[in-house]
């Protein structure tokens, strides 16, 4: 409908400059009855009010179609990029800031939401008036028509030049506006570090430097198209100052009526405004095209870790896990995060990973998360590699409480059920419950329907680790991922969190990252990790009674003297 309603507003622009012929050569015909060339103007004039009514019509029903169709593509290209985005792996949003990522989702996609909606409707019909005029213009008057075509060669020669430059500078401006808005983005989520360090006066210049690098490349932009189209109109309008000197002496020397000359000069400068509106939706496709080409950039990065075409089905797994001769290197670094690393956790046991800052535990955790692929060895659930199975079906298997809880700016309900979309409200009052966290939850204002705030400021870090707690419950993993989910809390907060970890453990296998070694003195295992390679492994007794890493790091943390009675270093 929106093509044929420009095409139909495009033929009815284009009749309007006949109309005019027709009129002017009834009413000044020579020798012409006063009444007859009256008719024939009321006739014209009656014409001319119905043309502009239908193209009128037409002209509402062309921009609702084509508008509606333009915002359409542009919502369905938002939900792929973010679908697409959402679906890559943990590495591609390590290397990228958060922030760049939300500029291209939003301001890339609106500039090419301004070109599908407005622009692609502008090329149809400005397209139209332009070959359909050129048509009519050889038609009236060839002569005429090849004098003002011969500007059409400089227009298309500035168009070319104008135009990549466009295009390089549209793009260097979505790029320093993203990287604004990622310091932005930054600043914002850190706000309460940016203010305990009165580091505001810092973040502003920061942000200040990537808006005028911005609007520098806006500039260099404005300046182009500022150039760009009076270029095109000077070339234009020349045409038409000698189509209208050309056609002034056809007429003097009796060879055209003033009719035609009237419509081949109306028809000239429809044709001149098209090449004018054509030098606008140039500039405005460039700067789509660069912004474009971002999106489609990142619509083109594919997941780094491979899935397996004919993953092994495990189902409700028994909890097995194991890490045999793993070694891994994070990308872009030399030195191993991790070394020929071997642990193995039996169904239903407790496995405590601890050792000094960079000693690789968060590696391990990641690793058993499979947001990496290991560099050597490989990471087995229930005697499978994890790159044999659906990453899926993998993580519905694993639950994670990581040390800083980030919960959604949605209600405690909507955070809950981010474990099970399905699960009842009965389901989560027993998750909560069980959490230790069911008490809280009735007093909030809304109570389960509280919304939380964004990364859960509106509740105490008690809380949030409790919600994660109930959430990881809802979910009903057999292999449970802990990131010393009590390190940062209070006496009180850390006693009603250690309750709720106590059964959420129940039954099930889980690997606990120990910051602080007291948590974990009743592991199944200990396995002591340094400079990324085991050191030590077995229980909190035999350890301690051995010496060495573990039992420095454990007496560092409790004081000098003894500790469980075991004598310090």
């Amino acid at each position: 409908m929106g093509v044929i309603s420009v095409a139909v507003a495009g033929v009815i622009g284009l009749a309007f400059p006949l109309v005019v012929r027709q009129l002017l050569d009834a009413a000044f015909a020579p020798g012409a009855e006063p009444g007859a060339a009256r008719r024939a103007l009321d006739g014209a004039m009656l014409l001319l009010v119905v043309l502009m009514l239908v193209q009128a019509a037409f002209n509402f029903l062309r921009t609702y179609s084509l508008g509606r169709t333009g915002e359409a593509v542009v919502a369905d290209l938002r939900k792929a990029l973010f679908s697409h985005l959402i679906g890559l792996d943990v590495p591609f949003f390590t290397a990228r800031k958060t922030g760049e990522l939300v500029s291209r989702l939003t301001a890339d996609v609106a500039t090419v939401q301004a070109a599908v909606s407005q622009a692609v409707a502008q090329l149809v019909s400005q397209g139209i008036t332009l070959v359909g005029g050129l048509v009519l213009l050889f038609v009236l008057e060839p002569r005429l028509t090849l004098v003002m075509l011969a500007v059409v060669p400089p227009v298309v020669v500035v168009g070319a030049v104008f135009g990549r430059g466009l295009r390089r500078v549209s793009a260097e401006f979505q790029d320093r506006l993203a990287a604004a808005s990622a310091d932005a983005e930054e600043a914002i989520a850190g706000v309460r570090v940016v203010k305990a360090f009165g580091a505001e006066g810092l973040e502003r210049a920061r942000y200040e430097r990537g808006v005028d690098a911005a609007f520098a490349a806006a500039l260099r932009r404005v300046r182009l198209r500022s150039l760009f189209v009076p270029a095109v109109l000077l070339c234009a309008f020349a045409g038409l100052a000698v189509v209208l000197w050309f056609g002034g002496r056809l007429a003097l020397a009796g060879e055209l009526s003033s009719g035609d000359l009237v419509a081949f000069l109306l028809l000239t400068m429809f044709v001149a405004g098209s090449l004018g509106t054509f030098t606008g939706l140039w500039a405005q496709l460039q700067e789509a095209a660069g912004a474009s080409r971002r999106v489609f950039e990142l619509l083109d990065a594919r997941p780094e870790l491979p899935v397996d075409p004919a993953p092994v089905r495990l189902g409700r797994a028994r909890g097995a896990v194991a890490l045999e001769g793993v070694s891994f290197t994070y990308p872009g670094r030399d030195e191993p995060a991790l070394a020929d690393v071997s642990l193995a956790a039996e169904p239903g046991s407790v496995v405590a990973v601890v050792g000094p800052s960079g000693a690789g535990k968060s590696t391990v955790l990641a690793l058993l998360l499979r947001f990496h692929d290991t560099t050597a060895g490989r990471v087995t659930l229930d005697g499978v590699d994890l790159r044999r199975l659906d990453p899926a079906e993998l993580r519905a298997n694993v639950g994670y409480v990581p040390q800083e809880t980030l919960l959604f700016s949605g209600s405690v309900a909507d955070n809950l059920r981010v474990a099970r979309p399905t699960a009842s409200d009965a389901e989560l009052r027993a998750a909560a419950e069980a959490a230790d966290a069911l008490a809280f939850i009735e007093e909030l204002p809304e109570g389960f329907d509280t919304l939380v705030g964004e990364r859960g400021v509106k509740v105490s870090g008690g809380q949030r680790q409790r919600i994660a707690i109930a959430r990881a419950l809802l979910k009903d993993p057999r292999v449970l991922i802990l990131d010393e989910a009590t390190s940062s809390l209070d006496g009180e907060s850390e006693a009603a969190v250690q309750r709720a970890l106590a059964r959420l453990m129940a039954g099930r296998t889980t690997i606990v990252v120990a910051h602080r070694l007291a948590t974990v003195v009743d592991a199944d295992r200990i396995v002591v990790l340094d400079g990324g390679r085991v050191v030590d492994v077995g229980r909190h007794a035999d350890l301690m009674a051995r010496g060495g890493l573990y039992r420095a790091l454990f007496a560092s943390q409790a004081g000098a003297g003894i500790v469980d009675g075991v004598p310090g270093p």
